[in-house]
């Protein structure tokens, strides 16, 4: 009889050691209590910019006759314009260009690659290009899904963006991701540009919260996490490119790594 009543006890004892030998299954149900407010990036991260752009780069391609100026192949074009949006975009983060620059900028170079020099054709791709692009609706698998389950969970849902303010507040219109988030801070918004402390201080304030209670989610090391990171903020990287955890500059890596938006919702 003794040796029965002691049992259960025995199997808690067991339970519990067990536990602690496996520390990082503890670690999503910590943390879900310790994190109140989650900062999403928007583009690559939750709205798919290279899709939504491929679709809007083929509109262009068709309405202003380019095959007829040269470029026979639209997806070598496609390409060429991810490629000088990425070159220019790290410029306008560092300070080098302006917005416009940047904005006209991808278009001219894009169509140089073909040997195409028509800057009244780059200035009609820029100005329809952002008529168009925030219009797009294309997301990530499961991102409705994540943000409605956390939404439920209790937890505040922000924005941190270096997009500009107009475009990005389109896309969030069209695409029904408007009303998930509470505070939406965008580069222009807040005159500065992830990965600068500058952007996370004001966002924290903004939200009413501090670094300890928030946890940065994007897909951008150099930008989102490395920038969090630096802010005192814990990071998740949405790794969506490939099945690799990959380190940060300085040998570290980012507090958690995931391969969809799906994985999210078994750390929060």
């Amino acid at each position: 009889m003794q040796e029965q009543q002691k049992r259960p006890y025995s199997l808690i004892k067991l339970y519990i050691a067990k536990l602690l030998t496996q520390p990082y299954n503890l670690y999503p149900l910590l943390d879900s209590l310790r994190y109140q407010h989650l900062f999403f990036d928007l583009d690559h991260t939750l709205w798919d910019f290279e899709s939504n752009a491929r679709t809007t780069l083929l509109q262009l391609h068709e309405e202003l006759n380019l095959k007829q100026l040269g470029i026979d192949n639209f997806d070598r074009f496609y390409r060429q314009y991810l490629e000088h949006n990425e070159k220019l975009w790290d410029r306008y983060r560092k300070g080098f260009i302006k917005q416009e620059e940047l904005r006209i900028k991808r278009m001219r170079l894009a169509l140089l690659d073909f040997g195409v020099v028509n800057e009244p054709i780059a200035a009609a791709m820029n100005i329809r290009f952002l008529e168009l692009l925030p219009t797009r609706t294309i997301l990530f698998p499961h991102t409705r899904e994540l943000l409605d389950y956390l939404l439920k969970k209790g937890y505040r849902l922000h924005l941190i963006t270096n997009g500009f303010e107009k475009t990005q507040h389109s896309k969030l219109h069209y695409s029904g991701l408007a009303s998930y988030f509470s505070a939406i801070i965008t580069s222009e918004g807040s005159g500065s540009l992830k990965p600068k402390l500058e952007i996370f201080s004001y966002a924290l304030q903004q939200a009413g919260t501090t670094p300890e209670h928030s946890i940065m989610i994007g897909d951008t090391l150099e930008v989102d996490i490395e920038g969090a990171k630096n802010a005192g903020i814990d990071q998740i990287h949405v790794n969506h490119l490939n099945l690799e955890r990959i380190a940060l500059s300085d040998g570290s890596y980012p507090t958690y790594t995931v391969f969809s938006l799906q994985e999210i919702m078994q750390i929060l």
